[in-house]
């Protein structure tokens, strides 16, 4: 059975706040000599606005549905979950990870889960990209990470140091039911 249009985009997140949020931290970021990756590019905004002020850029998702959007964006994408089959490493890395708490019943079992997904609080998939970041980063190289204060930022930036990494807050935006947070990761110099 195919799957049509409005269904692919029912299974991709759309950009929202956090999505803008993050690519204008990621356009202040980008240098002209950044090889970049961004992890989950949904439809692959974030990539495309970012191509041209960097070096190069990867874009990877793990809903097959988001990688051919974005490939049809004219992006280079490999689907992927995380870092699982790259090889080599970046100068900026970029995620918007699902960082929504979600129960069970909240969980749809379709693609769009894996964008909104966060487990029972909200660091699930965000835990396991920062056990990887520091093997993909470039000496040098920084991550921009977004999160949300219902994920909890006190435990994603203990989590992030508990990995070597330095943590910096660069952005953020209130929602009346949040607060938006974009963390800006590098290897800690002593490490």
């Amino acid at each position: 059975m195919s799957m049509t249009f409005e269904h692919q985009i029912d299974e991709v997140y759309p950009p929202r706040e956090d999505t803008y949020l993050l690519l204008r931290a990621s356009l202040k970021e980008a240098r002209a000599d950044d090889v970049a990756l961004e992890i989950g590019c949904g439809c692959g905004l974030i990539s495309q606005e970012v191509a041209p002020r960097v070096k190069s850029i990867l874009a990877t998702d793990i809903n097959p549905h988001a990688a051919r959007m974005a490939k049809e964006k004219g992006l280079e994408v490999v689907r992927s979950d995380l870092f699982s089959g790259l090889r080599g490493k970046f100068d900026l890395i970029l995620f918007n990870p699902p960082y929504l708490p979600t129960t069970d019943l909240e969980r749809t079992d379709q693609w769009i889960d894996f964008a909104l997904d966060g487990g029972d609080d909200g660091r699930k998939t965000i835990r396991r990209f920062l056990k990887g970041l520091s093997g993909h980063l470039r000496p040098g190289g920084r991550a921009l990470l977004l999160v949300s204060s219902l994920t909890g930022l006190h435990e994603v930036r203990g989590m992030a140091e508990a990995e070597g990494l330095d943590v910096r807050d660069v952005a953020r935006h209130r929602f009346f039911f949040e607060q938006l947070h974009v963390l800006r990761l590098e290897v800690a110099h002593s490490r």
